[in-house]
């Protein structure tokens, strides 16, 4: 329950802090003493939007904490626990707004975000506000009616679920259809370019083979001239020749060493040098002898070089790496071929994730088609208690067309009424009256309210429009809805502010520049005097204080 609401520097609140306890306690005050400013404030804490505006003239921010005490297994705990936020069965949510609009969130004292104020605290309190019966008017206000009384709150958030995957997964499946063309294109394009290269049959080091080859063809002349003049110097001239030279002093080395051994490494070394200028020799005349003109393949091996440059430039990489290339090409290929699966894939995976969520709403329908009985035999039954004996309530529950499901589901509810004897049931926005509205507006709620688990609920003004001894009944039906959930009523009436277990007065106090807003709790004289009050306008008699005692009194004897 609601234990503690602490507010500082909101609106034309200054500070207040109010302790509350279990059972019904009513809020009550002079007409713009700003009673359900701490309604508002309550409703910043759970995750309301704010603006600069809420913040009190003058001030940097305003704060507003609650603190709640959880009932044992109760889900908000759950909530709490599975994000390491649970502190000894309390909860502790705090909104703090600044002058420039920004605000920041707590729970338990830890940074949250809004979505977390508004999900655990859905969890714990449910505000009925004074325009509820304008909402009562509309579609989306009576199928929360609906979910809320046959607690569908985890179906209904298991189709909102299963519908966003489905269209998550039809969204998917749109962009690869629409990539399908270009795919198409891509491959025709690949598999031109792969047959290309596979007819180049480009090997490693085939590009340092082909210009060297390319550079003997193309100077033959020039290279044999050079060998012709090597082999000349070296080995053919007729005299003073290099194997000439050599050999000779080679052989007077040798001659020398056997006077001076120390002429030995000289003689191995000249010896060798014979040696390799006889394998030179023969090396050049080797290549002499092959080295011929061929224009022909000449021509092949430039055009060769051409069509691997072509393509290196086409492909814009380099000639050596057209090898890699073609690897590159066919791994894409097989990529798109796999997209191409996973094209079908994504269709298989939407096929399912429509299927999850018709099945997830037909099951919310039926829940629905149940509920909406029980639903209508409760509201009929406060309606007759509230003054309407003659009253017929039905929630009318019928399928959309499968084309216009969405998050909610496929229901279209839609809350109709027949208020006179032989009278056709009609829609509610067409057949009440403002009086009549209000009345079966409450109705829903108490019916609403006793189907929850939620520990706290809070009712803002919602008896606006009634009055005499329905407004008394409506007090009983609060109290009796209090005997096991925490009540919290801004109330007008005396009649409903009677019940209450306790009283609390809003009171605005103008100053010369400012105008602060406190509140009081009330023991059993003040509140005499309040009620009084709001029973008897300017004037207080003695009458009017003794009909206020009675009132309070007689509630007592009810509990």
């Amino acid at each position: 329950m609601l234990s503690l609401i602490t507010v500082r520097n909101y609106a034309v609140i200054d500070e207040v802090e109010v302790e509350f306890d279990a059972g019904l306690s009513v809020l009550t005050g002079e007409t713009g003493a700003g009673k359900s400013i701490l309604v508002d404030a309550l409703g910043l804490a759970l995750g309301d939007r704010a603006d600069a505006g809420a913040v009190r003239k003058g001030c940097r921010e305003a704060q507003i904490s609650v603190l709640f005490e959880c009932p044992r297994d109760h889900p908000a705990l759950d909530w709490l626990t599975e994000r390491g936020l649970e502190r000894d069965r309390t909860c502790l949510l705090r909104r703090v707004v600044s002058a420039r609009g920004r605000s920041r969130a707590f729970v338990n004292n830890q940074p949250a975000t809004l979505q977390d104020l508004r999900s655990v605290g859905s969890r714990l309190v449910n505000i009925h506000g004074q325009g509820a019966h304008q909402a009562l008017l509309h579609a989306p206000a009576q199928r929360e009616i609906v979910d809320h009384h046959g607690n569908h709150l985890k179906l209904t958030e298991r189709v909102a679920a299963a519908f966003g995957d489905w269209k998550s997964c039809e969204a998917a499946c749109e962009a690869q259809r629409l990539q399908s063309a270009d795919r198409a294109s891509e491959l025709e394009l690949l598999r031109f370019q792969v047959r290309e290269l596979e007819s180049l049959d480009y090997r490693e080091g085939e590009l340092d083979t082909l210009q060297e080859e390319r550079a003997r063809l193309a100077n033959v002349d020039r290279l044999s001239n050079s060998v012709e003049s090597a082999l000349s110097g070296l080995y053919e001239r007729d005299h003073g020749s290099a194997q000439q030279v050599i050999a000779q002093a080679q052989r007077e080395v040798s001659d020398a060493r056997a006077l001076d051994p120390s002429l030995g490494d000289t003689a191995d070394l000249l010896a060798e040098a014979e040696i390799q200028v006889q394998e030179a020799v023969r090396g050049l005349a080797s290549y002499r002898d092959g080295l011929e003109p061929d224009p022909q393949r000449l021509d092949w091996v430039e055009s060769r070089l051409a069509t691997i440059r072509s393509l290196a430039l086409r492909h814009h990489v380099e000639e050596a790496e057209l090898g890699d290339l073609l690897e590159t090409l066919r791994s894409r290929i097989g990529a798109l071929g796999n997209a191409a699966e996973s094209l079908e894939a994504a269709r298989e995976r939407a096929r399912q994730a429509r299927d999850a969520y018709f099945g997830a709403a037909e099951e919310l329908s039926a829940a629905r088609l149940k509920c909406a009985t029980s639903l209508s035999e409760a509201v009929e039954a406060q309606m007759a208690v509230l003054g309407l004996p003659n009253g017929r309530f039905r929630a009318e529950i019928g399928k959309k067309p499968h084309d216009r499901a969405d998050a909610t589901g496929l229901d279209r509810i839609e809350f109709q009424v027949s208020l006179n004897p032989g009278q056709e049931f009609g829609p509610l926005s067409r057949v009440a009256s403002g009086g009549e509205l209000s009345r079966i507006s409450l109705a829903l709620e108490v019916v609403a309210a006793g189907a929850t688990s939620i520990p706290t609920l809070v009712f803002d003004e919602v008896d606006a429009g009634i009055g005499g001894g329905v407004a008394e009944i409506v007090g009983r039906r609060l109290t009796d809805i209090a005997s096991h959930r925490q009540v919290l009523c801004v109330t007008h009436l005396a009649q409903v502010a009677s019940q209450g277990r306790q009283h609390y007065r809003v009171l605005k106090q103008a100053q010369t520049e400012s105008t602060r807003t406190g509140v009081q709790s009330l023991n059993r004289d003040e509140r005499i005097e309040e009620l009084a009050r709001m029973l008897g306008g300017v004037e207080i008699t003695a009458r009017t204080r003794a009909h206020a005692e009675e009132m309070i009194d007689r509630a007592a004897d009810r509990v």
